[in-house]
């Protein structure tokens, strides 16, 4: 078993992320391999002595997969106003 391969989940032990799970979505060249956290969305680069590795693993290409591992919750869209029940009209 492969520590650093693409899809390997873990959890951040340093930095600001700490604590959060991570997905391995790519190695660099320079030793340190870019993740996405659930507490920011977007790919970072990170030292691997930085991460602790879980057995679990996640196909990356899968985004709705990344996103229930590391627990991020769908935004909810709002009905639109032709969709909203009418309220009755008061009199005054």
């Amino acid at each position: 078993m492969t520590l650093l391969e693409v899809g390997r989940v873990c959890i951040k032990k340093y930095g600001r992320d700490a604590g959060s799970k991570a997905v391995i979505t790519g190695p660099m060249e320079n030793g340190f391999v870019r993740v996405i956290t659930a507490k920011r969305g977007k790919e970072r680069p990170c030292n691997p002595n930085h991460l602790e590795f879980l057995a679990d693993k996640v196909d990356v290409k899968d985004k709705a997969a990344v996103d229930k591992v590391l627990g991020v919750q769908q935004k909810v869209t709002h009905q639109s106003q032709s969709q909203k029940p009418q309220r009755a009209q008061q009199h005054r």
